[in-house]
């Protein structure tokens, strides 16, 4: 970073970019008294970033914009730029807990799907945190700005994390797992989004009609968390699960043509991320993957090969304008 001039407002940029998740496995307990529901999940950092730039002004306030080189169609999706998108809430809480906080611009570089379930609004949230804190010398540890975090969803400290972590209670409270080892998935994303609450209103339906009484979840399968540190493809893909699956295809019965086609055609595995609608289809190593997205891509479908577990939210540039 680079000398400011003195006499002057010096505006200062520091970029951070943050990666969306998978969810190798997602255990949904029952409806609470409280409307929500206890989880327990297998959260994979995955290589496909949102990146924020944070930019200080002499203007008080927050503003947020999105930026062009986004790898999103824009026109698909409908991303608020106001107090009700997360990386505005989290520049929010960080100007609260700062003393020398400023006006700031955020320019979000979209490029995971929105409403998709990788928590790629949690990802602008988490790396927004890392960005302000940074841009105001706030000097707040990792540990501190996760409990911050913690205030803006379940997904956000996670993003922040990175690696492989386990997720329990709302899928907030983290246990980071020791699982290095790559795997490699093909995504493959929607142009329309899934709302969480529906899928999981969907999910309370189906298990109503079917008198199914789900347990609350106390743990994961340890089988998944080997699986993952040994990169051992063949015995994750036997291990895969989602509890929302079947609701998010309940809504977009199309998920399940996506996942035969992806299965048809190499994938050892596959399963809807999150709340869906994004699929993940595990790949034996880096060249299948490579060579089943361009596949799917001849199916007129959005794919995209990537590999986790990647380290979470970290700055790429600090610079004074």
């Amino acid at each position: 970073m680079t000398a400011a001039r003195p006499g002057r407002f010096t505006a200062r940029t520091v970029r951070v970019k943050a990666p969306g998740k998978v969810n190798v496995s997602l255990d949904v307990g029952p409806l609470r008294p409280d409307g929500y529901h206890s989880v327990a999940s297998v959260y994979l950092a995955v290589s496909l970033y949102e990146e924020v730039a944070a930019t200080s002004t002499e203007t008080p306030g927050i503003t947020v914009s999105i930026s062009p080189d986004s790898t999103l169609d824009l026109d698909a999706v409908d991303i608020p730029l106001d107090g009700n998108n997360l990386a505005y809430k989290a520049a929010a809480i960080m100007a609260d807990v700062s003393e020398h906080a400023t006006g700031v611009h955020l320019e979000i570089t979209k490029r995971v799907p929105v409403a998709g379930g990788m928590g790629g609004g949690s990802a602008d949230a988490a790396a927004t945190l890392l960005a302000c804190d940074a841009l105001w010398n706030s000097g707040l540890s990792r540990e501190e700005l996760a409990h911050l975090a913690a205030e803006l969803g379940a997904d956000v400290p996670f993003s922040l994390l990175g690696g492989t972590a386990v997720g329990l209670g709302l899928g907030d409270k983290l246990s980071p797992a020791l699982a290095k080892a790559q795997t490699h998935w093909v995504l493959v994303t929607a142009d329309y989004g899934l709302s969480t609450p529906e899928v999981y209103r969907t999910l309370d339906r189906l298990r109503e009609a079917e008198g199914v009484e789900a347990a609350e979840p106390t743990g994961v399968d340890p089988q998944i968390l080997t699986a993952l540190r040994g990169g051992d493809a063949e015995a994750l893909s036997r291990v895969l699960v989602n509890d929302l699956q079947r609701a998010s295809i309940e809504l977009a019965p199309s998920l399940r043509d996506t996942l035969g086609i992806g299965e048809s055609h190499g994938a050892i595995a596959g399963i809807v991320s999150g709340s869906g609608p994004t699929v993940a289809l595990l790949a034996d190593d880096s060249v299948a993957a490579e060579a089943l997205a361009e596949a799917l891509q001849r199916y007129g479908l959005s794919a995209l090969a990537v590999h986790g577990p990647v380290p979470g939210a970290r700055i790429v540039s600090d610079t004074l304008i």
